[in-house]
């Protein structure tokens, strides 16, 4: 098997992702570009990572998302194991979650 590796495609896909300005915009891309069905398999794997993150044990997770044991521990692999694109927008979520509650505090 070949080993991935980011390229000039790549990185203009990535390019044009990150200039998406709003929800609203990046859905619209999205749509554009994948299938409905891919959309839904990255949006459960991130609601995968972001259930492992928080601690759930992998049954409960796979039984409240309705997938395998197996998806669960694959996204839990990279999740832990990665390149670490999960953990950076986890954590971003998190941080900005912390934030906000101090704002709301203050």
């Amino acid at each position: 098997m070949e080993k991935f590796k980011f390229n000039e495609k790549t990185d203009s896909l990535f390019k044009a992702i990150i200039s998406l300005k709003s929800l609203k915009e990046a859905e619209r891309f999205f749509r554009d570009l994948c299938t409905i069905d891919e959309i839904k398999e990255m949006s459960e794997r991130w609601q995968i990572a972001r259930l492992v993150n928080q601690g759930l044990p992998y049954r409960e997770i796979a039984e409240k998302l309705k997938v395998s044991t197996t998806t669960v521990a694959r996204v839990a692999l990279w999740l832990n194991n990665g390149a670490g694109g999960y953990r950076l927008i986890l954590d971003r979520e998190n941080s900005h979650h912390n934030s906000s509650l101090v704002s709301k505090k203050s």
